[in-house]
């Protein structure tokens, strides 16, 4: 009976499933539990607090996150702040609660900036005194504050180096790491892009919405960590950047599902920031892509190096043709 149990465990071990990701992409993976999978991802989210989307109260959007943590179980998610957006809200929105409630929820807090400056745009020092400005809120937050900066849009100051090196090292005076992401699938543009076809009055298909929202943060996911593998020679821990966005809270429990299914492990911003990569400070002349891409150029790897539908062009195109149903311009 021993001998049969072993071989039952074996063949289930090696059944293989088909996972339809909605979108039309199918992934063959392996029948495993979450503790098996090879490939870990921790959740990160930007621009908190935001303001209102194209389909939900900012109260709504929190409760909806907060519920997808606990039904997911979600370990640790890490929300980056820029603490002036909790001024400019007013009281209309209670922005201080909901962030207590990600707290609760297990989520963790660090530096997006205080006013997100793009770095090229402003000096080292311009851009230092507004990270003091955000951590003098962060250091209000207790033992949900993590020494964490993530750059406003990944942009680190290329290809002005004098400008990175002193960015890097008033960072590390100031005893923060940089917040990198390895996986992006530009969803500010996707929200952008319902919010207008919202105030324009087009038919937003919500199902294409959600699938083209769950498809490519799947493909972006595998892409990086394909070119993680080609750039380090291993998976590294995985961190995507999303942003507190309506489609979050709508699709975000459908993203982690297929993600799961993509033989992708869900784990805590701690574990995945305490991987080595976290070492890594690629020399490049343009600092605005995953680290994952950044090092990739830098060991000048052959293309595709890049996501492509972190091009708005593309990015765009799709969401017209499949969420609007327009015509493809000719």
């Amino acid at each position: 009976m021993t001998g049969l149990r072993f071989i039952l465990k074996a063949m289930i071990a090696c059944i293989a499933l088909t996972l339809v990701v909605p979108g039309k992409r199918t992934i063959s993976v392996n029948a495993s539990t979450p503790s098996q999978a090879t490939k870990r991802i921790a959740l990160s989210f930007d621009d908190v607090p935001r303001g209102a989307g194209a389909f939900l109260t900012p109260d709504e959007r929190t409760a909806r996150l907060v519920e997808i943590f606990r039904s997911r179980q979600v370990p640790q998610p890490v929300f980056f702040l820029n603490p002036n957006r909790i001024v400019h809200f007013g009281s209309g929105i209670d922005a201080p609660k909901r962030i207590a409630a990600y707290v609760a929820a297990g989520a963790v807090l660090a530096d997006h900036t205080n006013s997100h400056p793009k770095l090229t745009k402003v000096s080292a020092e311009y851009f230092l005194a507004d990270i003091d400005k955000a951590e003098a809120y962060l250091k209000t937050q207790g033992t949900a504050r993590r020494p964490w900066l993530r750059f406003p849009f990944l942009d680190e100051g290329g290809p002005d180096k004098a400008k990175v090196a002193a960015v890097r090292a008033g960072l590390a005076a100031r005893g923060l790491m940089n917040g990198y992401a390895t996986i992006d699938g530009s969803d500010w543009n996707m929200e952008g892009q319902a919010i207008a076809a919202k105030k324009a009055g087009k038919p937003i298909d919500m199902d294409a919405l959600r699938d083209l929202y769950v498809e490519t943060h799947v493909v972006s996911a595998d892409f990086g960590d394909d070119l993680a593998k080609r750039a380090l020679g291993r998976s590294p821990a995985h961190v995507l950047l999303l942003h507190e966005t309506d489609m979050a809270a709508l699709f975000l429990g459908d993203l982690i599902d297929a993600l799961r299914k993509d033989g992708w492990e869900i784990i805590g911003a701690d574990a995945a920031y305490a991987d080595p990569i976290h070492l890594e400070k690629p020399d490049v002349a343009w600092t605005a892509g995953t680290l994952i891409e950044q090092i990739a150029w830098e060991k000048k790897l052959p293309k595709p190096r890049w996501y492509e539908r972190n091009d708005v062009k593309i990015a765009d195109a799709l969401f017209a043709e499949r969420v609007l149903h327009e015509e493809k311009k000719p």
